[in-house]
């Protein structure tokens, strides 16, 4: 029986010293210091008056700038086109935001997936820290599973869900899609919510 006990003792041990556990985050920490964020309109702050985007509510959060890099209607697949742009800053961390078009619009996920991917093997290779920022809307569960999939595979940060509780509140919304101000203010809450301990 005490063999049994302490048997218990010791798997409830390693769990919770598992669940304790930060993951390896690459690049963690680096020399760098602005954060950029990089996605389509759900960065860039669409419908929301100048000032309310996630990008300028986190920055007031954080001790360093956040560079607002969000164009609205962009695709992933075409997102790495753009990334030059985002290292020309010498970020320390990128959030990357994309695929809420892709699912939109009916284009294939995998291409999506991989696209996202491809940007975060070049922000790490650049010596930044790479979050994958899921969407998490209305039928993009199949998203969801594989970034947070990419971000383990890929010692990359991962913010699941932005638009949970937000998205079937309509005080949160400025249309049938994007956030308010207050909505956008619930993102960048979940966001600092999981960058904080690597800032």
């Amino acid at each position: 029986m005490k063999i049994w006990l302490i048997g218990i003792v010791c798997v409830l041990g390693f769990i919770f010293w598992w669940k304790g556990k930060k993951p390896i985050i690459k690049n963690f920490p680096n020399n760098n210091v602005p954060i950029v964020a990089f996605g389509d309109s759900l960065t860039a702050g669409y419908e929301a008056p100048a000032g309310t985007s996630y990008p300028d509510v986190l920055a007031q959060k954080v001790n360093r700038p956040v560079i607002n890099l969000g164009l609205s209607g962009e695709l992933a697949a075409d997102a790495p086109a753009r990334l030059q742009t985002v290292l020309n800053e010498r970020p320390y961390m990128v959030l990357i935001e994309f695929g809420a078009n892709d699912f939109m619009r009916q284009k294939s996920r995998q291409k999506a997936v991989e696209a996202v991917a491809q940007i975060v093997d070049q922000v790490q290779a650049f010596g930044a820290i790479a979050v994958v920022v899921d969407t998490g809307g209305p039928g993009m569960g199949e998203y969801t599973k594989a970034y947070k999939k990419l971000a383990q595979d890929k010692g990359t940060l991962f913010v699941p869900r932005i638009l949970k509780g937000i998205f079937f509140h309509q005080k949160y919304k400025s249309d049938q899609v994007h956030p308010n101000a207050q909505g956008y203010a619930k993102v960048a809450d979940k966001i600092h919510k999981v960058i904080k301990p690597y800032l």
